[in-house]
């Protein structure tokens, strides 16, 4: 976690992709905050697919943590159908 930047989130999810963990670096500390869906899972990207990283809105970040598809959230917050 050397290369950790602060007030930069990171997100992780388990396989089955029903439960989320988030790094927070605030510049002095790293705070973890967790989180657990009782059904169905985040929108998560599949293994093997690249990138590994992804750079999140504030939008896309919010939607990500309440279940919501975030790779469908536009510049206005809005969700686009596809």
């Amino acid at each position: 976690f050397g290369a950790a930047h602060p007030h930069h989130a990171y997100l992780f999810a388990n396989r089955r992709a029903n439960r989320l963990k988030v790094l927070v670096h605030d510049g002095i500390g790293i705070w973890l905050a967790a989180r657990r869906l009782n059904q169905g899972q985040f929108a998560w990207p599949r293994a093997g697919s690249e990138p590994k990283q992804h750079a999140l809105t504030q939008e896309q970040l919010a939607a990500l943590v309440v279940g919501l598809p975030w790779q469908r959230i536009g510049a206005d917050g809005v969700i686009r159908v596809v």
